[in-house]
């Protein structure tokens, strides 16, 4: 779905860009991963491009195991203004650094795991019925 370029978006819209539930997006709020949600003058909670935009990396970082505390501390860092640029890198790149080792023991597993797999499938090729060619 692309998501066309507005000043702001409601919780729907947000939810479903993001394939969040709606209870999901009011967590993220409460845990301060937002800052405070704008109102329309109806009363509905509606999101800032700049919310959007935030969301979008909060839900990389979360899909990459980055825990709620460090989300939310890094949520504050890009909440309080440019001159945290610093922290935020330190941030980030802390959190590369985890991914890099998580990626790369997920990896030692994969190879495990394949010879495994070629191991089985070599015991059933050696297992595997014979069938004898008839001679006329």
């Amino acid at each position: 779905m692309l998501f066309p370029m507005r000043d702001y978006y409601t919780p729907g819209e947000v939810a479903e860009r993001f394939d969040l539930t709606l209870d999901t997006l009011r967590y993220y709020e409460r845990e301060g991963l937002l800052r405070r949600v704008d109102r329309s003058p109806s009363g509905h909670r509606r999101y800032r491009a700049d919310d959007v935009e935030l969301l979008g990396l909060v839900r990389c970082l979360r899909d990459t195991d980055m825990p709620i505390a460090r989300l939310r501390e890094f949520a504050e860092l890009v909440q309080a203004g440019d001159h945290t640029i610093h922290d935020r890198l330190d941030v980030l790149q802390r959190h590369q650094d985890r991914l890099d080792q998580r990626i790369a023991e997920l990896r030692a597993h994969q190879t495990a795991i394949q010879h495994k797999i070629d191991y089985y499938v070599g015991v059933l090729a050696d297992n595997a019925p014979r069938t004898v060619e008839e001679t006329s």
